[in-house]
């Protein structure tokens, strides 16, 4: 009887680690929207535009980095992609102009790229076996959420004693950690012998001229647009629209006792229910239809985000949307990714899903920098969010059409 291969490896438990250290420090950059902004007289815009600019930087480096971990290995990028990050966020700690801070979140996007879900899911992929491969890449992306738990509020407690110089010095200092369990780095690659012999560049113009990887890329792009809007407006938008917390209620009970602190514990909660949606996206990958659970999941996103902004916004509709939306925040990683897997193969996942991400940050852009933008243009984030609600449906609608047929003729993927 064949042995069964285990879920739990090195490979996956480095993977998590590296991302759960990345996407804490990632998650906390709404918190510091505020504080930036007062201590300079900025606009909200401003501020809005360097974090935009920071994924977008992530959306162009995902493929680079992606390329150069096939090309040069797994661990080389990862380094690349840490020094990146501490320079940048070290750097960051200096600026005083909003061009300085825009230009160095070039810097950050690029270490968050490098250590990432583009480089890190593909080694996660290659390193899992076929029955555990869904899994695998759900169980990293909730160390994504894992992080996310943890970032916003240990921002908001840094913040607390120290000014945003020295909490960047410090965050600079901790992504190096993720140095550490490079050594457990060492991923097989059960690709087929088709595979192997297949050039990128064929891989690639095979892609390019699908239907399906195209709609994978276009409507991963509301994803994008929501999580990365959310992530950096969200705290502000509570701390100023949000009604009054109750000074003998629950939540003041709990340490919640301003808006503010209301803000930040969201995008904590919103990270804490993604562990189960991340968990439960991969083990369904496995069962179901991954179009069909994408388009689900859309599908979800826009009715919460459209109940949300209809309701006069309470300390309990902000904890009802956290929970609710953050079951579904990361979901579409391990579908998205491990739809490219199945169709394309495991040789150039890091590049395939490298790019297919870009659409994603591309859309993390335009959410970041249009909330600040129409912010500061109209007082409220009420239009940029109802575009949100409208891209969310399209995407739900253009998941529908792909085909989920494996496109060369090899041992499936999963």
């Amino acid at each position: 009887m064949q042995q069964r291969a285990p879920l739990i490896t090195p490979v996956l438990m480095a993977g998590c680690f590296i991302i759960l250290a990345g996407f804490a420090i990632r998650a906390s950059f709404g918190v510091f929207q505020i504080p930036i902004s007062h201590q300079f007289g900025w606009p909200r815009s401003d501020f809005s535009l360097a974090i935009a600019i920071q994924n977008l930087a992530w959306g162009i480096g995902q493929p680079i980095f992606g390329a150069l971990a096939e090309k040069f290995g797994d661990r080389r990028a990862i380094v690349a992609g840490a020094l990146s990050y501490a320079a940048g966020l070290l750097l960051s700690s200096f600026a005083v102009t909003p061009l300085q801070h825009q230009l160095l979140e070039i810097l950050v996007g690029f270490g968050i790229a490098g250590t990432g879900f583009g480089v890190i899911l593909a080694v996660v992929g290659r390193a899992a076996s076929p029955e555990n491969r869904s899994l695998a890449l759900g169980i990293t992306t909730a160390a994504g959420s894992a992080g996310q738990v943890i970032g916003a509020p240990v921002a908001a407690a840094l913040l607390d004693h120290y000014p945003w110089q020295t909490v960047f010095v410090i965050f600079s200092v901790a992504i190096l950690a993720v140095l550490f369990v490079l050594p457990m780095i060492r991923s097989p690659e059960p690709a087929s012998r088709h595979e192997l012999h297949e050039s990128m560049g064929a891989v690639l113009s095979r892609a390019f001229r699908d239907p399906s990887y195209t709609m994978i890329f276009l409507g991963f792009f509301s994803c994008g647009y929501q999580l990365a809007f959310i992530t950096a407006h969200f705290p502000a938008f509570v701390t100023e629209v949000c009604g009054a917390i109750d000074p003998h209620g629950s939540l003041a009970a709990l340490g919640i006792t301003s808006t503010s602190t209301l803000g930040a514990v969201a995008i904590s909660l919103i990270g804490l229910a993604n562990v189960a949606g991340s968990l439960a996206a991969g083990w369904l990958g496995k069962r179901y239809t991954k179009k069909y659970l994408l388009s689900g999941v859309y599908a979800a996103r826009t009715v919460i985000s459209a109940w949300f902004i209809l309701t006069p916004m309470t300390p309990t509709t902000v904890i009802v949307f956290a929970v609710a939306m953050g079951a579904l925040w990361l979901a579409t990683v391990p579908l998205t990714s491990g739809l490219v897997a199945h169709i394309y193969g495991l040789r150039y996942m890091g590049t395939l899903y490298g790019i297919v991400f870009l659409s994603h940050q591309l859309g993390s852009f335009l959410g970041v920098w249009l909330g600040g933008r129409m912010y500061d243009a109209y007082g409220s984030y009420t239009a940029v969010w109802w575009i949100g609600v409208g891209i969310g449906a399209f995407s739900a609608l253009i998941h529908l059409p792909i085909r989920e047929d494996r496109t060369l003729d090899a041992v499936p993927a999963e």
